[in-house]
């Protein structure tokens, strides 16, 4: 796709950006590798001074930076007004820990006198410049994620960012230069996604992240196992969220709308999957899918809009494919289910009931405001139901039986188990997935570590 700003609210083309050639492509790795040989000797004193300012300098751009995105993909504005405070709120919580979370650690006397050392250390040093191939979704967040604990660790960063959205990776460029960084501690390169191979085989690029499709992560994934090189990948979700007949249904209901249509549903950890207990399915069904209609569609940029237009054109037709495939198999549209007239790519919340194995939308990830309820009987089904699909990034329970609690964290087969509250993240804790959700940690002292030379350094008498 081209690179380019198109309104996903009406279609509108705004502006268009050419890829860098060669050259261009050829300086910035230079300056890349450049620049981490002296960066990586700064202190986390130093470090911290310079990410404290440029989250200072993102609340003062909050307002403009949202419009951006919004723009660009269809947030609703006051979405990505939290997304903007969120970034700020990361880059100063890694500012502050960083030092501490990358502490030299010291094993046990005992096992040190064993090994004929006078002393042993573990030592974290950084791992020179780290590729990061960045979805559309959260342009913003999931760039301060990887940022922010990659040059505190001392790593320089690459961006390749999606390509709908390349005034917010320019503005990313720009906001962590007028911070302080020198040049070459964070660019964005504005290249196309075939370009990514050959970035990612350069011998000057050390590692490598990426947040973004299955496809995408297994590609990164052959080049940098052909190169030996550490990749971190988040891909898709399908989230479980499960209901139990002990749960405040009410709130579960009210806030499985939210965890649904976050970021118009286009979220790797929106839950997807709404697994009910045969007790308190009717009633949970009914609260549900009263909230979804109650959602006002419109334009992103509008305060009241709670559900903004899809980002892409092929998104929404891809949506309207696993509706259609799960209309043709039987399912029951609770709401939604048609697309809107008018311009734009909207797409209406939706609810589909009856779903069964044979059914696209059961297997694939729905990324977009269409959730699938399914009745459950009795704990094993919906454990069964959860775990029943190739991604394994988040879920959601809701029980308050202790018992009950204990066997889903057990058995749930999942990157993260959220208790009677929706998925969310948060500096402080590991975010990730397992199966075909990805490896790897980001966030957290895990995603700090993450790029960093693990060193063991002995010391004889």
């Amino acid at each position: 796709m081209p690179i380019a700003t198109v309104n996903p609210a009406n279609g509108e083309t705004l502006e268009t950006f050419e890829a860098m050639d060669e050259n261009e492509l050829e300086r910035r790795l230079e300056l890349a590798e450049a620049t981490f040989r002296t960066y990586r000797t700064s202190g986390f004193a130093e470090r911290a001074r310079l990410l404290h300012r440029a989250a200072d300098l993102l609340d003062a751009d909050r307002d403009t930076v949202a419009r951006t995105m919004t723009t660009e993909m269809g947030k609703p504005l006051k979405q990505a007004r939290a997304e903007a405070a969120k970034c700020a709120k990361a880059m100063r919580w890694y500012a502050d820990h960083a030092e501490e979370l990358l502490a030299d650690e010291e094993p046990a006397e005992t096992d040190v006198k064993e090994s004929g050392a006078s002393r042993v250390r573990v030592r974290y040093r950084p791992l020179g410049p780290v590729l990061a191939v960045m979805p559309w979704n959260f342009p913003l967040w999931q760039v301060v994620r990887f940022a922010a604990p990659a040059l505190m660790a001392g790593n320089v960063g690459l961006l390749k960012h999606a390509s709908n959205v390349p005034r917010t990776a320019l503005y990313l460029e720009d906001l962590f230069h007028r911070a302080g960084f020198t040049e070459g501690c964070f660019q964005t390169l504005l290249i196309g996604s075939g370009a990514v191979d050959d970035v990612l085989r350069d011998d000057r690029v050390k590692a490598a992240t990426l947040t973004g499709s299955e496809p995408a992560g297994r590609a990164v994934a052959a080049t940098a196992g052909e190169m030996i090189k550490k990749t971190v990948l988040e891909l898709g979700g399908s989230d479980p969220y499960v209901v139990m007949p002990s749960a405040d249904i009410d709130r579960a209901a009210r806030i499985a709308v939210t965890a649904r249509v976050q970021n118009n549903g286009q979220s790797c950890i929106a839950a997807k999957r709404f697994i009910v207990h045969t007790d308190v399915y009717d009633a949970f069904a009914e609260r549900f899918v009263a909230g979804m209609r109650e959602l006002t569609v419109g334009d992103p940029l509008d305060e009241g809009t709670d559900v903004g237009p899809l980002a892409s054109e092929r998104g929404r037709k891809d949506l309207e494919e696993l509706v259609e495939d799960a209309r043709r198999s039987g399912a029951e549209v609770l709401c939604g289910g048609q697309r809107p007239d008018g311009p734009g790519w909207f797409y209406p919340p939706t609810v589909l009931a009856g779903i069964h194995r044979d059914m696209r939308v059961h297997r694939e990830e729905a990324f977009g405001p269409v959730a699938t309820l399914y009745r459950a009987g009795d704990l094993d089904e919906a454990v069964l139901i959860a775990n029943d699909s190739p991604f394994g990034l988040s879920s959601n329970v809701w029980t308050r039986d202790d018992a009950e609690v204990d066997r889903f964290v057990r058995d749930l087969e999942a990157g993260g188990v959220f208790v009677n509250g929706m998925t969310a993240s948060h500096p402080a804790f590991p975010f990730g997935g397992v199966k075909r959700s990805g490896y790897g940690r980001e966030l957290s002292g895990h995603g700090i570590r993450e790029f960093c030379n693990i060193t063991t350094v002995w010391q004889g008498a």
